[in-house]
């Protein structure tokens, strides 16, 4: 019984397709990480504002990811690539996360370090 519930499992496992990724996706996460960490180190050094810094980011990011993805799907192959779409907004997404998060820490420590000094 172990035998076949082994094999079973090996046999789901090989027609699944989760650990499939295609190299072409790998460049579409790093374009829109890219494009998003570009974009919001310009919009957060112009605006001091991480939510828009965020949402421009994330927003260009998945701009380029869906205009790219309807030039080739309308245009040159026919062929709209949802994969490819997703790797590039999962890319920007995880950038401008990223830099959401550590954005302003060390102006923030300052701040509390001369509270700290003046009382």
């Amino acid at each position: 019984m172990k035998t076949l519930l082994i094999l079973f499992a090996l046999f789901c496992f090989n027609l699944s397709s989760a650990q499939v990724t295609l190299e072409d996706d790998g460049l579409h996460f790093t374009v829109g990480a890219t494009i998003s960490s570009v974009t919001y180190t310009y919009v957060y050094s112009k605006t001091k504002n991480k939510n828009k810094a965020f949402w421009y980011s994330f927003g260009l990011s998945s701009l380029a990811g869906l205009s790219k993805e309807f030039y080739d799907g309308y245009i040159i192959t026919g062929k709209f690539d949802n994969s490819e779409l997703i790797s590039t907004m999962l890319g920007g997404l995880s950038a401008s996360y990223t830099f959401n998060i550590f954005t302003g820490k060390r102006k923030k420590k300052e701040e509390e370090e001369l509270l700290a000094a003046s009382n």
